[in-house]
C-alpha cells in the first residue's frame, strides 16, 4: 500500500487497501489518469487508450499530422484551458491580454510521508501517522502558471484526499475565473448518480438516477453549501446496492458555494468536476502569489453504498473533526426554542432547567433571544451582550442556578450575520454587505457580515472570546440564518469583487480556528438555519451539526437516512420536540420521537412542564436508554436496512460494534392484513451468538397478549449471527400512528 513511482514508464500508482489509482506522464508531458478502482496493484494501463482519431476533437500540434492524440478524449488528471478539451473543464486562467489558456506540462513530484496541509482552509488531518502525500508539480510553459496537484492517500481507510495550488510564476498578474479541486475521469462503464437535493426543513433527500449523455450539475450559489444541493455525490454501478457494487464518492471540505458537474461524452467516457462555484468567481494573482483550493475526500468503495458510507463515517470521526469532543460522550441536553422561542427570563428558564434536571437531562441551551434588543428576528444581532431585562443581573446568576441543579449551560449565538436595528451596523455600516446604490435584499431582516475583512474577524475574535472567558459556557450553538446576496466588500478594490464571498468564507474559518483552539473544553454545534451548513468544512470545527430545523420525527426518517450516506451519526444534531410538532402538526408516540433522535447527538426541545407524569416517565427511561446504548449508537458501524423510496411501510437501520448491536425501526405507513416485517441485520459475526436482552414496542395499539402468540423474534431468544444475516427475523406486528422497534442484542459466544 502507498505511493509508488515508476520512473522508466512515468507511472504513479496510489494504492489503498481496497483500490488502487493510476495515472502517467505521456511521452508530451501531460498527466492522464489511467484506473480508479479494484485494488490491482501495479503496472501501466497506457495500453487500455490507443490512440484513435476521433472527428471534431482537435490533436495536440506536435500530433497535428499523425492525429489520434487529442486532449478531447484522453482522460485527464487535472485539465487545461481553452486547448481543445471540450468537455467539463477544471481551470479558466487570463492573462494581461484577457486570453484563456494554460497547457499544463509535468516537471517534477515529490513522496512524502505525512499529511500535507493547506494555509487557509480546513482540511484532512493524519494524528496515526498513515497518511502520505503525493505532489506533482505542473507548469504552463507561456504564462508561468505553476500547478501543484496535492494527494494525501490514506491506505488504510481507503481515502485519498485531493487539493490543487496554482501559484503564479510568471512576471503579469493572472485572472483565476474558475478553480476546481478535482477532476476525475471514469473512461468505462455506466454510471448512476446519487445526490442529496432538498430545501430548508427538508435537507439531503437522496436521489439516484442513471447519467445520460449530458451534463448534470449539483450546486449552491448561496455562499453556503445549502439546504439545496449538499457538496457531496456518488457515482455508483447501475446494480449497485448496499452490499454490493463499485462506488465512488467526492464529498468537498468547504461550506461556501460550490458545484460538481458530471458529464458522459461522446465517447460513453465519464468526468465528474468538483471545487468552488465558478459563478461570481474571479481570483486575482500577482506574480508569486498562490491560491489553494478546498480539499475533496475520494473514496471507492468496491462493495456497496453501505462500505462506502462507512469509510466516510469513520474518516470524518477520525481525520476531520478535532478536539476532545469528537469522541467524547456528549450530554444530553435541553433547548429552550421550542418551549419558549424569545419570550422568556430567568425565572421561566429555571424552571424548565428544574424539570429537565429532574428527569436526567445534563444540560439546558439558552436559545435566540438572550442578547441586545431581541425580543423578536428583527433587532439585535451582532450586539453580544446580555439582554437584562430578560436576565436580571446578567447571564452568570442564571448559570450558577443552572449548574446547581448539576447540569451543564450552553448558549446559541449568530456571530456571522448583524441587524439593522443594532450598534454594531450603527457603528459599522460598511461590515455588511450591500451593493453600491442599492436597497439589500433581506433575510430573516438581518444582513451578512463580511468575514473577508480582518477588523471582523478580530472584532468577532474578541468579543466571543470575551463572552466565553466570563461565563460558564460548556457549550455553543453557532447559528447561520440567511444566505448570501448583494455581495460586494467596501475593502476590495473593483477588480477583486470576485473574491469577496471565498474571502467570507476564508474568514470563518479563521475565526473558527481561533475560537475553537483558545477554548477547547466548550462544546461546539453547527447550525445553518438547521442544514444548510451539513458540510465536512464546518465537521473540522463542529464535531456536531444540527441537522435540520424539521424536528418532526417522521420526516427526520428520509434526513437522517439522507445524511447518513456520508456523515457518522455523532455528526448529527438530533431532539426529541413537542407534538403537535410544530413544523409539520403531526402527532408521533413520544418514545418514537426518542428512537429517531437517539440516531444522533439526543436531546429535547420542548417544554417539558407540559408532560404527563407518565410521559415524564418515559423521558427518564429514555435518557437512560440512549446511555446504556451509547457506545454502538455512536462508535458502531451504520446500516441502513431500509429505502424509504422502495419501501413505503418502514424505516429500519441498525448499529453494530463487536461485541453489540441495535436495530431500529419506525412504522411509517400500517397496513390493514398487514404483510410480514422481516429484516435481515447485517455487520454480525456469522460464527457468534447473539442474544436478544430488550426488544421494545413503542406506539403500537396491538395488545401484549396478541404479541405473545405471534411467531417471530422475541426477548431472551438466542440466534447465530449468520441466521439473523441470512434467514433474517421477523418482528411482532405493529399498528397505529409510527409505532417503533428497538431490538438490541448482544453478543454472548462464539459456535
Amino acid at each position: 500500500m502507498g505511493i509508488h513511482f515508476d520512473s522508466g514508464a512515468g507511472l504513479f500508482t496510489l494504492e489503498t487497501a481496497h483500490t488502487s489509482y493510476h495515472m502517467q506522464v505521456d511521452e508530451r508531458g501531460h498527466l492522464l489518469h489511467l484506473y480508479y478502482g479494484r485494488r490491482i496493484g501495479q503496472g501501466c494501463l497506457s495500453t487500455l487508450y490507443p490512440p484513435a482519431d476521433h472527428g471534431f476533437s482537435p490533436d495536440y500540434y506536435p500530433n497535428r499530422r499523425d492525429r489520434g492524440v487529442s486532449p478531447d478524449v484522453l482522460p485527464q488528471e487535472y485539465t487545461g484551458c481553452n486547448v481543445g478539451d471540450f468537455r467539463l473543464g477544471c481551470l479558466v486562467a487570463r492573462d494581461e491580454h484577457g486570453a484563456a489558456g494554460a497547457d499544463f506540462l509535468y516537471v517534477s513530484h515529490t513522496i512524502r510521508p505525512g499529511k500535507y496541509a493547506l494555509n487557509d482552509l480546513p482540511a484532512a488531518h493524519d494524528e496515526e501517522e498513515e497518511a502520505e502525500t503525493l505532489i506533482v508539480c505542473l507548469k504552463d510553459a507561456v504564462t508561468g502558471l505553476e500547478l501543484e496537484l496535492l494527494y494525501g492517500v490514506f491506505a488504510r481507510q481507503d481515502v485519498i484526499t485531493r487539493a490543487a495550488r496554482l501559484r503564479n510564476g510568471g512576471s503579469a498578474p493572472l485572472r483565476l475565473e474558475k478553480a476546481a479541486s478535482l477532476c476525475l475521469d471514469l473512461p468505462f462503464g455506466q454510471w448512476d448518480l446519487i445526490h442529496f437535493h432538498g430545501r430548508h426543513a427538508m435537507e439531503r433527500q437522496m436521489q439516484r438516477a442513471p447519467l445520460t449523455n449530458a451534463i448534470h450539475t449539483v450546486s449552491s450559489t448561496r455562499g453556503a453549501s445549502s439546504h439545496h444541493h449538499n457538496p457531496f455525490v456518488i457515482l455508483c454501478d447501475r446494480s449497485a446496492t448496499e452490499d454490493a457494487g463499485l462506488c465512488y464518492g467526492v464529498m468537498l471540505v468547504y461550506s461556501g458555494s460550490h458545484r460538481t458537474d458530471i458529464e458522459v461524452d461522446q465517447n460513453g467516457s465519464t468526468r465528474l468536476v468538483s471545487g468552488l462555484h465558478d459563478q461570481g468567481f474571479c481570483w486575482y494573482l500577482q506574480p508569486g502569489e498562490s491560491f489553494e483550493t478546498p480539499e475533496a475526500l475520494l473514496c471507492c468503495a468496491p462493495d456497496g453504498l453501505g462500505a462506502l458510507s462507512r469509510r466516510y463515517h469513520r474518516f470524518i470521526r477520525h481525520n476531520i473533526c478535532r478536539g476532545v469532543w469528537r469522541f467524547a460522550r456528549r450530554p444530553v441536553l435541553i433547548n429552550n426554542w421550542e418551549a419558549t422561542y424569545f419570550h422568556f427570563d430567568t425565572e421561566t428558564i429555571c424552571r424548565i432547567a428544574e424539570k429537565a434536571a429532574s428527569l436526567g437531562v445534563e444540560m439546558l441551551v439558552l436559545d435566540d433571544g438572550w442578547f441586545g434588543k431581541r425580543d423578536d428576528d428583527n433587532s439585535g444581532l451582532g450586539d453580544w451582550y446580555v439582554n437584562e431585562n430578560k436576565l436580571p443581573g446578567g447571564l452568570n446568576p442564571l448559570i450558577e442556578r443552572i449548574n446547581a441543579l448539576g447540569m451543564k449551560f450552553g448558549i446559541w449565538i449568530e456571530p456571522e450575520m448583524v441587524s439593522e436595528d443594532s450598534d454594531l451596523y450603527r457603528a459599522h455600516p460598511d461590515w455588511a454587505f450591500t451593493l453600491p446604490g442599492r436597497a439589500p435584499a433581506m433575510g430573516r431582516d438581518q444582513l451578512v457580515l463580511d468575514m473577508g475583512r480582518p477588523e471582523v474577524v478580530d472584532h468577532l475574535t474578541d468579543v466571543l472570546s470575551d463572552l466565553l472567558r466570563r461565563h460558564h459556557i460548556e457549550y455553543v450553538k453557532w447559528d447561520m440564518n440567511r444566505n448570501m446576496s448583494d455581495v460586494y466588500s467596501r475593502a476590495l478594490p473593483p477588480e477583486r469583487q470576485g473574491e469577496a464571498a471565498h474571502r467570507y468564507m476564508l474568514g470563518v474559518y479563521r475565526l473558527l480556528n481561533r475560537l475553537t483552539i483558545a477554548f477547547p473544553h466548550v462544546l461546539f454545534e453547527g447550525c445553518a438555519g438547521g442544514g444548510g451548513r451539513f458540510d465536512a468544512g464546518m465537521l473540522a470545527y463542529f464535531p456536531q451539526i444540527w441537522c435540520s430545523d424539521n424536528t418532526d420525527a417522521i420526516e427526520r426518517l428520509t434526513i437522517q437516512h439522507g445524511t447518513s450516506f456520508g456523515y457518522p451519526v455523532s455528526a448529527v444534531g438530533a431532539h426529541v420536540s413537542a407534538c403537535p410538532n410544530h413544523q409539520t402538526g403531526r402527532n408521533t408516540p413520544l418514545w418514537t420521537r426518542a428512537v429517531v433522535a437517539m440516531s444522533g447527538t439526543f436531546g429535547y426541545e420542548l417544554d417539558l412542564g407540559r408532560l404527563t407524569d407518565e410521559e415524564c416517565r418515559q423521558v427518564k427511561e429514555q435518557i437512560a436508554a440512549f446511555k446504556r446504548y451509547y457506545d454502538v449508537i455512536q462508535n458502531g458501524q451504520y446500516y441502513r436496512l431500509s429505502d424509504p423510496s422502495r419501501e413505503p411501510r418502514y424505516v429500519a437501520w441498525q448499529t453494530v460494534t463487536d461485541s453489540e448491536a441495535l436495530l431500529n425501526l419506525v412504522l411509517t405507513r400500517p397496513e390493514g392484513n398487514a404483510r410480514p416485517l422481516h429484516l435481515c441485520l447485517r455487520g454480525l459475526e456469522e460464527d457468534a451468538l447473539y442474544c436478544v436482552d430488550t426488544m421494545r414496542l413503542y406506539g403500537t395499539t396491538v395488545t401484549p397478549e396478541v404479541h405473545s402468540v405471534q411467531a417471530g423474534i422475541s426477548e431472551g431468544a438466542v440466534y447465530s449471527g449468520s441466521t439473523l444475516m441470512y434467514a433474517g427475523c421477523t418482528l411482532p406486528q405493529l399498528s397505529g400512528d409510527y409505532p417503533s422497534v428497538q431490538l438490541h442484542l448482544t453478543r454472548v459466544t462464539n459456535h
